[in-house]
């Protein structure tokens, strides 16, 4: 079951990949994970243990896949 922290949580790693492709120059050192993978790696684990009725509208899968494309995360 997810939390008000597991939320949290998400929100601030989708804000860290939005600094980290904008102000933040691509540095890895900017997400909270430490790398890129690790950072999209925990976004899913997060949204994927959500309930259906509890995903975020704010944050879709879609946009978690979408930005690791875009920062060359799997």
């Amino acid at each position: 079951m997810a939390t008000k922290f597991d939320y949290m949580l998400l929100d601030r790693l989708a804000q860290d990949c939005e600094y980290y492709l904008g102000n933040g120059n691509r540095n890895a050192k900017q997400l909270w994970a430490g790398s890129e993978q690790a950072q999209i790696d925990k976004m899913r684990e997060l949204w994927d243990g959500m309930p259906d009725d509890g995903k975020p509208e704010w944050l879709t899968r879609e946009q978690i896949d979408n930005l690791a494309l875009q920062m060359g995360a799997k």
